[in-house]
């Protein structure tokens, strides 16, 4: 008889949320990378697969190895592929331990990988795009965690001056008159793995456009085990979402040992059906690719 050949990798998730892509993995306890390509941004790189090679960025939420395993190897890749220097943006507490972990591979390689490491206090922001900034804020985890979020600084107009003429606004403006205010708009906010509390109740959180987060016990009887482990249970997630404003919500961290049948049935009983429908499971393939056959055509027939 044939040995049968080694298990596939697995395909890479992915879901289109117009004109935003998030794609990657997340399997609990063995490797989460999301990528967000419009950012030019990785969450998160427990293993580096090719298409998280593109992005400028990659953001560490904490240091267990199924989160930041694949770091090294995206440095290594972008500067052998002349791809430019990769940066790293990381918890301010954590910065320290990822250098030593570039140093040693620095001993072991007997050659320097050019690299940018940058830590993030609490609440502090950097920017990635024009007018596009990552901004940090610590959750609940075993070790030290930091969560990010997407913000767009955009410019509006005083509410006072609204209907003013354009020449007259513009007569305001020469003459040294503020017309316009700062508007910070939370775009995609991403959770690593952190227990439920009140760190998921910012603004980040309960108004991005996009939540990405874990949701890693679906079972009634592992809610102990949740909280041992700092991870999100299915009853944190129904207790959140009358918060939450998103207009999707991507779970991700989800174990092998749940059945993603399951893990749906239980979500239908337990959230609202219009909440319900506002989620989506990154490792759900099949589910996925339907959806995405759907905008497809959706997107042909108004073309036409």
């Amino acid at each position: 008889m044939l040995p049968k050949p080694p298990p596939s990798p697995g395909r890479l998730g992915y879901l289109f949320f117009p004109p935003y892509r998030v794609q990657g993995t997340s399997i609990a306890g063995e490797a989460t990378a999301i990528m967000v390509p419009e950012f030019d941004l990785c969450f998160d790189i427990g293993a580096c697969h090719k298409a998280m090679l593109t992005a400028n960025f990659v953001a560490i939420t904490h240091g267990h190895m199924d989160h930041v395993g694949g770091l090294p190897y995206y440095f290594s890749q972008r500067r052998f592929q002349g791809m430019g220097v990769g940066t790293c943006i990381c918890d301010k507490r954590i910065e320290p331990a990822i250098r030593n972990m570039m140093r040693g591979w620095v001993d072991l390689e007997q050659q320097e990988t050019e690299h940018t490491i940058i830590g993030l206090e609490d609440g502090q922001e950097f920017e990635v795009k024009k007018n596009v900034f990552l901004r940090a804020f610590h959750v609940d985890h075993t070790v030290p965690c930091t969560a990010y979020s997407i913000i767009e600084k955009r410019s509006k107009l005083r509410p006072e001056l609204a209907g003013l003429p354009q020449d007259e606004l513009t007569k305001r403006a020469r003459a040294g008159e503020i017309i316009t205010y700062d508007l910070r708009v939370p775009i995609i906010t991403y959770i690593g793995d952190t227990l439920a509390g009140p760190h998921l109740l910012s603004d980040d959180v309960c108004n991005a456009r996009i939540l990405i987060m874990e949701c890693t016990f679906f079972e009634n009887g592992h809610k102990d085990r949740a909280v041992i482990g700092k991870h999100i249970h299915i009853s944190d997630l129904a207790e959140l979402m009358p918060r939450v404003k998103a207009d999707a919500i991507v779970l991700t961290h989800i174990s092998r040992r749940t059945h993603l049948g399951l893990a749906r049935t239980v979500l239908n009983e337990q959230l609202k059906k219009e909440d319900a429908e506002r989620i989506h499971f990154l490792m759900d393939h099949r589910v996925n690719r339907k959806r995405f056959d759907e905008q497809l055509v959706e997107a042909e027939a108004n073309a036409e």
